[in-house]
């Protein structure tokens, strides 16, 4: 079956300002209630757009050349801003999002070897155990079950993540982990009036001091697995073979003098759990959530997933080739619903991006919910295609014209954990379930910190009954 122009679907998106620049007022409400409101058509219609205003000079780059030349070619010269610090600095300072320089190429030279292929090989069967017993537990039958898809996206992927990286030693505390992160992200995440106007840190932020109960969970629980850890390691007991002890006996094999064969501190490895956490388990349950809403009203693309759902089988070596339309099933999603919809950067140095020239200490912002939606690179940008990345069409696409998970130096680090884990959990759910919408209303986008939908988003799952055949 080949998509038609009355089956291609277009999913609803926030209003579009017409595209004169936001007062100051304006410009501080949206960024706290939603920050992918504040771009104009013009964003999505001109290269890059440049302009100063009261925090300093911008420039929204939304063209392949200009994202490579920040995310690759001159990347030295482009470090993580201010806001990004302020926003997840409690949590994340001495993790491997937010660092820079040495600190942080040691620590992605320490973590490389936790994402190799080899050893993502033998998570996937861990990852699909855990994904089966996950459906399970849905108790799916064939006058169907609705399931707030949000809540339990984000409970099979902390599932996958309590199990390839704690072995499952999270025990009852599950549940509080999840509920503490979405507790974090509905008001601590939030970008706050006083962090884009640069006020001091002692003045208190409203959001953060919501979150500060959730925050502090997540430090001290994680903080205690570590130490936990560390002792069983250090005593010469039998420890897990998972990615924290991978995390807590990783060593700086090709540092140069004075770092070589160091490890991270105790600190290091607390944050950079709570970064993958907040940067892999979160992002992944919205790529799925998301996908799941866009096949629930695309019924052929439904059909053609649970085909190769129905053949999976995760203990073949070659198993990810026999998925291709469910990679470009998700591919798009995550064009469309980008999980990280903004990146900003600060230029240390004077630069030149598209033939403008910017100062030092200019803000360049990369959105990848404008670049792929960009009209200039993606025919039909806001449809919802998946064919356009299927292998034989993937070539097409530029690399720096689709960057979900960015790119250059700094590029997610776990980002063949991320795609390979919502593969396997998409084909889990698909091998038993019919999905099917609700309601008529479409879920609306908001940006906090990921891309989350306003309201919870509710769909219907059968149980199938057989194998769909697609034509």
């Amino acid at each position: 079956m080949d998509a038609t122009a009355d089956t291609v679907f277009r999913p609803a998106i926030p209003p579009r300002r017409a595209g004169k620049p936001l007062a100051l007022l304006p410009f501080l409400w949206i960024s706290w209630r939603d920050p992918i409101r504040m771009w104009s058509e013009r964003h999505f219609d001109e290269p890059q757009l440049h302009g100063n205003s009261a925090f300093g000079e911008i420039l929204v780059v939304s063209h392949p050349a200009g994202v490579r030349h920040v995310l690759t070619e001159n990347a030295a010269n482009y470090v993580k801003g201010d806001l990004q610090r302020r926003v997840l600095g409690p949590m994340l300072a001495e993790g491997l999002l937010l660092t820079e320089g040495e600190t942080w190429r040691r620590a992605r030279r320490i973590l490389a070897p936790l994402f190799t292929p080899a050893r993502m090989a033998t998570l996937n069967a861990r990852m699909a155990e855990v994904c089966a017993a996950r459906v399970a537990g849905w108790s799916l039958s064939a006058r169907g079950r609705v399931l707030d898809v949000d809540s339990e996206m984000s409970g099979l992927t902390f599932d996958i993540l309590s199990a390839t990286m704690f072995s499952d030693e999270l025990g009852g505390e599950a549940k509080g982990f999840e509920r503490a992160l979405n507790q974090f992200l509905a008001n601590g995440a939030r970008i706050d009036p006083l962090d884009v106007l640069g006020a001091p840190d002692w003045a208190p932020r409203l959001g953060r001091l919501a979150s500060v109960r959730s925050a502090r969970f997540f430090e001290q629980r994680v903080t205690r697995l570590v130490e936990a850890r560390r002792a069983r390691i250090e005593t010469g007991a039998p420890a897990p073979d998972d990615l924290l002890s991978a995390l807590l006996l990783a060593r700086d094999e090709t540092g140069g003098p004075g770092s070589q064969g160091a490890g991270l501190s105790d600190e290091e490895v607390a944050a950079n759990i709570l970064t993958f956490i907040l940067a892999g388990h979160e992002t992944t349950a919205r790529a799925l959530g998301w996908t799941l809403h866009l096949l629930s009203r695309q019924p052929e693309h439904l059909a053609r997933l649970q085909a190769e759902a129905d053949a999976f089988d995760v203990s073949d070596p070659k198993w990810a080739e026999g998925l291709p339309w469910t990679r470009a099933v998700l591919e798009e999603t995550m064009r469309l619903f980008p999980p990280a919809p903004t990146m900003a950067r600060k230029a240390l140095a004077e630069d030149e991006i598209g033939g403008q020239r910017i100062g030092a200490g200019a803000t360049v912002i990369i959105s990848p919910w404008i670049l792929q939606r960009h009209r200039l690179l993606w025919d039909d940008p806001d449809a919802f295609r998946p064919e356009r990345f299927l292998p034989e069409n993937r070539k097409a696409i530029d690399r720096y014209a689709y960057i979900p998970f960015s790119a250059g130096p700094r590029v997610c680090i776990g980002a063949a954990f991320a795609m390979q884990e919502a593969m396997i959990a998409l084909a889990a759910i698909l091998r038993v379930a019919q999905v099917e919408p609700v309601v008529r209303d479409e879920p609306r986008p908001v940006h906090q910190i990921t891309l989350r939908s306003r309201e919870p988003m509710r769909l219907r799952l059968r149980a199938r009954r057989t194998a769909t055949p697609v034509s």
